[in-house]
């Protein structure tokens, strides 16, 4: 009796495990299919008079750094908003220092700004001191695209705009996932440091022990390292283990120091890339095949969702809690809908333009 039972258990298992993958790629394939169309506007609120609240309402921006073409693409998308509600938006140049950062939010405090944006990357941590210097002059100041969702802002801060970068890790893995038919061996490059980095990396593993044939190892490489140090990493671990299938860089600006590692070891065929952020070069290695996917985030729909929020903020209108950042994944099939070379503004449709200037009140 006892040996029947082990029978039919073993028989139960070995026919629930091709299930079990299969239900796994399935998973995948709906997820590549949802993110690979074009992005659906999604109110972040309800409409609100922007216009009346915002007359005479200064909004300093503080952004990473001022050379960074996406963050030029996300100010312009802040600056086109700003200039249609009838607002001031000064912007802060700088290189990346946090001591410009520091001088910049000092800045705003002097200049009266009624609400400072530490735009797309500024840790509140690195300036606090100056942050909690502007909350005490009664100057309301957010983080825009720093955060997951899963995690809890710096206390100084009045708010901020999160981001879901653990579905950006979910994407990723997925890709991998049904491009092998439930067999992805992949290497995720990160880097700790990057406040985003945990969550996302989080999702990826999650997504990948979820899938019974999929295997997964992590390097850290830390910012100040990506020239000098990913493609070592990537050429080590490829010669050290053949079934590496996919490499996934988490920020895009990676990728250009892993190709040269691939390629070296002469895994041009089976090793592919996939990353995330959407910067032009990179959508134009999409193009040329040297990356096999990105996904990308419209900078300038970005920087419109920002200016809502904070407009939300100042004119105390209702926000869902979503900003509802829009997400596309560029392959070879739209790849050349950025344009030739890519631009960052291109690709990701319009409508929402004319969606928010509703919602604002300003058609």
């Amino acid at each position: 009796m006892r040996r029947h039972c082990l029978l039919i258990g073993a028989a139960i298992a070995l026919t629930a495990t091709p299930a079990l993958a299969e239900d796994a790629v399935s998973k995948a394939k709906a997820v590549v299919a949802e993110y690979s169309e074009l992005p659906k506007f999604i109110a972040p609120g309800p409409a609100f008079d922007a216009k009346a609240c915002m007359a005479g309402k200064k909004v300093a921006i503080v952004p990473l750094a001022s050379a960074v073409p996406f963050l030029q693409d996300i100010m312009g998308g802040m600056k086109d908003a700003a200039d249609k509600v009838g607002f001031e938006l000064p912007i802060w140049e700088n290189q990346g220092q946090p001591t410009q950062w520091a001088a910049g939010i000092t800045n705003a405090i002097n200049t009266k700004a009624d609400m400072i944006d530490l735009t797309a990357g500024v840790d509140p941590a690195t300036v606090q001191p100056q942050v909690e210097q502007a909350t005490a002059a009664g100057i309301k100041v957010g983080a825009g695209h720093f955060y997951d969702y899963s995690q809890s802002p710096n206390e100084a801060l009045t708010t901020h705009v999160p981001n879901d970068f653990a579905k950006v890790g979910t994407i990723l893995a997925s890709w991998a996932i049904a491009k092998t038919e439930g067999k992805a061996n992949v290497l995720v490059i990160g880097s700790d440091e990057v406040v985003p980095t945990a969550p996302l990396v989080d999702a990826i593993r999650k997504a990948i022990e979820g899938c019974e044939n999929c295997s997964m190892t992590y390097q850290n490489v830390p910012v100040t390292d990506w020239s000098t140090k990913i493609q070592s990493v990537v050429q080590s671990t490829l010669l050290a283990d053949s079934a590496v299938n996919y490499v996934l860089p988490i920020y895009d600006g990676m990728a250009q120091f892993v190709e040269p590692a691939i390629t070296l070891t002469g895994k041009g065929d089976s090793v592919k890339i996939a990353t995330f952020n959407g910067t032009p070069f990179v959508i134009d290695m999409v193009r040329d095949g040297t990356v096999e996917m990105v996904i990308g985030e419209s900078p300038d729909w970005l920087g419109r969702v920002i200016i809502d929020h904070d407009m939300r903020t100042l004119c105390g209108a209702e926000a869902n809690g979503n900003p509802n950042i829009p997400l596309m994944i560029w392959s070879a099939a739209n790849a050349e809908t950025a344009g030739v070379p890519a631009s960052s503004a291109n690709g990701y449709g319009s409508d929402y333009i004319a969606e928010f200037y509703k919602l604002w009140g300003v058609e």
